[in-house]
């Protein structure tokens, strides 16, 4: 795995160009379907997440939430209030990083945000109608916001590829 790493950033001379390329897409591929997989667990699965509830939660309220977190900061702690807000935009930045990575079509960033939006919107509807979880708006913004993040660190990280590769 160390190699396959090394080669993606450096290049294997051994290796034809194409080769190199599948051997990349593929371990892009691995990692996607793993975050994708450690997702689906924490948002439907999880112990502390997967309660199911016996009636339909949600906030359809912009801001509701994060503001909630904010004035009863003391009460909830510092803690919950930074996994609830980072939590969400942290844990949607590789979606962001991914798109790209996989797609052609998916370098621009409106295509980011508005395929981070869709999923997300999709996830927050299954939470709502398997009681897994709250559709919550707030999550549908920060989660967007996450998957942007992660198009923006992708954009730096291809550009720091190209100027180490000179």
């Amino acid at each position: 795995m160390g190699t396959i790493l090394r080669n993606m950033v450096v290049g294997d001379s051994s290796l034809t160009e194409k080769q190199q390329g599948s051997q990349r897409r593929a371990l892009i591929w691995l990692f996607f379907w793993l975050y994708m997989g450690i997702m689906v667990y924490f948002l439907f699965l999880g112990e502390r997440y997967g309660n199911p509830y016996n009636e339909y939660h949600y906030n359809l309220v912009l801001f509701q939430e994060i503001r909630r977190f904010i004035v009863y900061r003391e009460h909830v702690g510092t803690a919950s209030f930074l996994l609830n807000v980072g939590g969400n935009i942290f844990a949607f930045s590789p979606f962001g990083v991914f798109l790209p990575l996989l797609s052609m079509q998916m370098r621009k960033w409106w295509k980011v945000l508005l395929s981070s939006f869709e999923v997300t919107l999709c996830i927050e509807c299954a939470q709502l109608l398997t009681r897994l979880g709250v559709f919550d708006v707030d999550d549908l913004f920060m989660n967007t916001l996450g998957g942007l993040f992660g198009y923006w660190f992708y954009c730096i990280g291809e550009r720091a590829l190209k100027r180490f590769r000179k």
